[in-house]
């Protein structure tokens, strides 16, 4: 009996080396790749793997976004083996739960060992599922600390969330205003961008821009009862409110 598996990374790197040592096992089909936790789960829906290799740290929906999503669409979850390379508080989390994970750089013993958990679940009841939901809720009450992933002259830049101004999309190119620093976001969409981000601090002003309301250095009022908002970057970056969204400004700030 083969067992369907699906890898899912955004570093090409780690995708290809986990491909090679899963090539290796006799009893592993890879059914399919991916890239990012949105494609994790189009794949997860589509296929439906016995085991999916997942990565943890992914810009836009990480791995636990991506399990979150298929909890609320009621999708049959395979089992699930996360990929990390130093997020030790989701490894003590995988511990206490009794979910595999993988260090990166991966070794071919350890993965061997996962394999080895994994197929002896496949048959298993549900009881994988209910602790993955119950990982997913206990995360989900975490800081929202992450840092945003920048690219930026050739280079990959981490900035903290709350440095971060706002961002924008033209011609399906994201750009991230930051207090010191500007790049753009490997991410497609701006809802794929907003997945990563804190919702109690980023607000969707515009279809076309998010801000961050810590960094709204001025509210300025428009021609027919508009508004812009002027931010906190360095060239004071105007920002506008869309006609949907000035109710919602109102609410923010008592207008």
């Amino acid at each position: 009996m083969a067992f369907s598996a699906v890898i899912v990374d955004d570093e090409q790197l780690a995708l290809d080396e986990l491909s090679y040592l899963l090539k290796l096992v006799d009893d592993v089909e890879i059914v399919a790749q991916g890239h990012n936790g949105l494609e994790a789960v189009t794949l997860i829906k589509e296929h439906s793997p016995d085991i999916v290799f997942l990565d943890v740290q992914m810009p836009g929906l990480d791995g636990f976004g991506v399990i979150k999503k298929l909890l609320d669409r009621k999708v049959s979850l395979p089992q699930i083996i996360f990929a990390t390379a130093f997020d030790q508080y989701a490894v003590k989390a995988f511990e206490v739960n009794a979910i595999d994970y993988l260090l990166k750089p991966f070794d071919k013993k350890r993965v061997s060992q996962a394999l080895d958990k994994a197929r002896k679940r496949v048959k298993g009841s549900s009881a994988g599922n209910d602790k993955l939901e119950s990982l997913v809720k206990m995360l989900s009450h975490r800081p929202q600390n992450a840092k945003v992933l920048l690219r930026s002259a050739g280079r990959l830049l981490l900035v903290d969330q709350k440095d971060v101004c706002f961002a924008s999309i033209e011609d399906g190119v994201i750009s991230v205003v930051a207090t010191t620093m500007e790049g753009q976001s490997n991410c497609r969409t701006l809802e794929e961008f907003l997945q990563g981000l804190d919702s109690d601090i980023f607000w969707r002003a515009h279809r076309s821009f998010v801000v961050n309301i810590n960094r709204i250095r001025e509210v300025v009022p428009w021609f027919k009862s508009s508004y812009q908002l002027r931010m906190e970057d360095k060239k004071q970056s105007e920002i506008p409110v869309s006609r949907a969204q000035t109710k919602r400004l109102r609410e923010l700030f008592g207008l």
